[in-house]
């Protein structure tokens, strides 16, 4: 059974500082430590190893070039507490482990939040001072398509629900990254081909890779290319006029500010008499993931930063698009908006 804490203690403890704020502080902490030594195994490389077969500090060792041991050790022994591992003699993944190293989207999060995320505060100082600004998107363009991928079952609904009702022949997917969003569309709309634009050799890879898993690679290609330099060069053949229906999701924010209105009216002249964009973005509000975003937009290399729903609005109707009524997705945290425009 257990203890009741020393009444002089908690006595104690009250009158030299605010107990929530500490066990709340405390809490956080122990969390901060979770994600990042998750996010270290994984760049090490250390859960795959183990998802292939058990091992033991010395095999992991050797498999991962550590000459230090007892170091070694002592990291195993906290995944261990922290419930991905089990069996010092043996090391295994737990189910949990398993899960890391097994889905996509939870492997994603711990290498996005436990790498740029953080790693934006950690940095925050020296940028205040005027330092180099940050480039997230150039160099964690693979994880940041990935990640985007949790917001999957939250977009698709809206996709199938636009397709269903509209019935393009011609699909568009403006910063495709994994290219779910592409694939959505085009499973929705069986008669359809489509094309996906990804500036990031490595996201637009994957999106190649699950258009061909999921058997549309006859029907859909995707360009490494950015698009604002292909529409600004003239338009090659992949993004041809005549497209009934362009997506836009969780991309527009990484377009420099003062280019976002001119890339909506390439991209209406784009569409076909009658189709439509469709924008979803994380928008600019109180929310917390939304001012994180929002910050760490504006300390990259280049003039970024959230929409406000008002002056998205604005930009669609200033590209000769007719905008729909915003539509929020998802619960109120994720600040997720869609917004459809016709030409």
């Amino acid at each position: 059974m257990a203890r009741m804490p020393n009444p002089r203690v908690l006595a104690e403890v009250l009158r030299t500082g605010n107990l929530r704020a500490r066990l709340r502080s405390a809490r956080e902490g122990v969390t901060g430590v979770r994600l990042q030594l998750i996010a270290a195994a994984l760049h090490l490389g250390l859960m795959d190893a183990l998802s292939e077969a058990p091992a033991s500090t010395e095999q992991l060792a050797g498999h991962l070039g550590a000459v230090d041991q007892d170091l070694l050790g002592a990291y195993l022994r906290v995944l261990a507490a922290a419930g991905l591992l089990t069996g010092e003699g043996s090391w295994r993944l737990t189910r949990f482990g398993r899960a890391v190293v097994g889905d996509d989207v939870v492997r994603a999060t711990y290498e996005g939040f436990g790498g740029y995320h953080t790693d934006l505060y950690r940095g925050l100082p020296e940028l205040l001072r005027g330092g180099p600004r940050r480039h997230d998107t150039t160099e964690s363009g693979e994880v940041i398509a990935r990640l985007s991928a949790a917001l999957y079952p939250l977009i698709r609904g809206l996709l199938v629900r636009t397709v269903t009702a509209r019935r393009p022949r011609r699909v568009l997917d403006i910063g495709c990254g994994a290219g779910l969003y592409l694939a959505a569309m085009l499973e929705a709309a069986p008669e359809a081909t489509g094309i996906g634009v990804e500036v990031d050799p490595d996201a637009a890879a994957l999106a190649r890779r699950t258009l061909s898993e999921r058997g549309l690679a006859d029907r859909a290609s995707v360009e490494q290319v950015d698009v604002r330099q292909a529409l600004a060069a003239g338009r090659p053949g992949a993004l041809a006029d005549g497209v009934d229906l362009a997506l836009l999701a969780n991309s527009i924010y990484y377009v420099p500010v003062d280019e976002r209105a001119e890339l909506l009216r390439a991209v209406a002249r784009l569409l076909a008499p009658g189709g439509a964009l469709v924008i979803v973005s994380t928008v600019a509000g109180p929310q917390l993931f939304s001012r994180h975003l929002d910050l760490e937009l504006r300390a990259q290399d280049g003039r970024m930063e959230l929409p406000a729903v008002h002056v998205l609005l604005g930009q669609l109707r200033e590209a000769g698009l007719r905008p729909d009524p915003p539509e929020r997705i998802g619960p109120p945290a994720a600040a997720l908006s869609a917004v459809t425009a016709i030409r």
